[in-house]
């Protein structure tokens, strides 16, 4: 009679015991799990900066997928909530994502950390010329647009953004405040040395205007006396009017331009189009907002990219 009593209380104990156990197991994911922090960032430059200072104290998530465009892209509702579920949130501040101002209004109660990677980054404005305008009225002027988000193409300004990431890292794991300033000491001075090379290349230029599809190299043009003579705008979509093309081919002519350089993976009928008229030959430049998954294959990163365009200026300069 005893047996048939204490048999269920054991079996009870045992199921509590076990349960405890579980509980306990799943605490100490827990606990492991807290120590890694996840971070959001959109393209790919602040990924990679966020990789570096952050080593493995932190779990880096990139928002826009490799080949998506930053304009246009908008977060799944999936990952709005994933968002409002990580430690922090790193965009460029420049207007590149659309989507940037939505998703701070959504996670404002939540406890995220909102980084602006450009604070005090001196940003340039972007000059465009407005193609449909000046064919109507034969008039040639430059709008002012909204600024040039592509700072991330110049080492100095990207040292600067990558401070602002280390400040928020060592906000937000302040025991790991010592790993962190290593690390981004290690990342400061691959920039310099990467910044240095652009310098050396520039200096040793026997020309300094370059043909390219996409007018993403203002910051070229700001630090290091470079001309780009541009394609297409800010946006790989933006086309010049038929006369801008034809006195685009005429200038490439008359300054003897032997190159033009498309962006990896992205060519346009109307780049095509100047590349054919004017015989001039092919080069790859990286504009690094996203890496594609050949170059991830391959052990490519922003230094080295970086670093393959100071080589590709270097020939198409010369």
């Amino acid at each position: 009679m005893k047996m048939k009593i204490l048999t269920p209380i054991f079996l009870i104990l045992t199921f509590l015991a076990l349960s405890a156990c579980s509980n306990n197991v799943n605490l100490n994911k827990n606990s492991q799990n807290k120590d890694t922090r996840t971070i959001y960032t959109t393209i790919y430059p602040l990924q990679y900066f966020a990789e570096r200072i952050g080593g493995g104290n932190i779990n880096v998530e990139l928002i826009i997928p490799s080949g998506s465009d930053a304009h246009t892209f908008e977060p799944t509702t999936k990952t709005m909530v994933s968002l409002a579920e990580s430690d922090a949130f790193i965009y460029t501040g420049t207007g590149l994502e659309g989507f940037a101002n939505s998703i701070i209004d959504a996670v404002k109660n939540e406890d995220v950390l909102i980084v602006n990677a450009t604070n005090n980054v001196d940003i340039i404005k972007a000059k465009e010329t407005e193609n449909d305008v000046e064919e109507e009225d034969n008039e040639e002027h430059e709008e002012e647009t909204d600024r040039d988000p592509h700072f991330w193409l110049e080492p100095k300004r990207s040292i600067s953004a990558a401070l602002n990431i280390k400040n928020a890292l060592v906000q937000l794991i302040p025991d790991q405040k010592e790993e962190i300033e290593k690390n981004f000491n290690s990342l400061k001075m691959d920039l310099e040395q990467v910044d240095s090379e652009f310098i050396n290349m520039v200096n040793n230029a026997q020309n300094k205007n370059f043909l390219v599809s996409h007018s993403a190299y203002g910051y070229w043009e700001d630090s290091y006396g470079l001309k780009q003579i541009g394609i297409s705008g800010l946006s790989p979509s933006d086309e010049p009017s038929q006369k801008q093309l034809i006195d685009l081919i005429n200038l490439v002519k008359e300054n003897n331009i032997t190159y033009i350089f498309f962006e990896e993976n992205s060519t346009t009928k109307i780049a095509e189009t100047v590349q054919r008229e004017t015989g001039t030959k092919i080069l790859t430049l990286y504009n690094l907002e996203s890496i594609s998954d050949q170059n991830r294959s391959n052990n490519e990163d922003y230094i080295s990219l970086m670093k393959k365009n100071i080589q590709a200026l270097k020939q198409g300069l010369n």
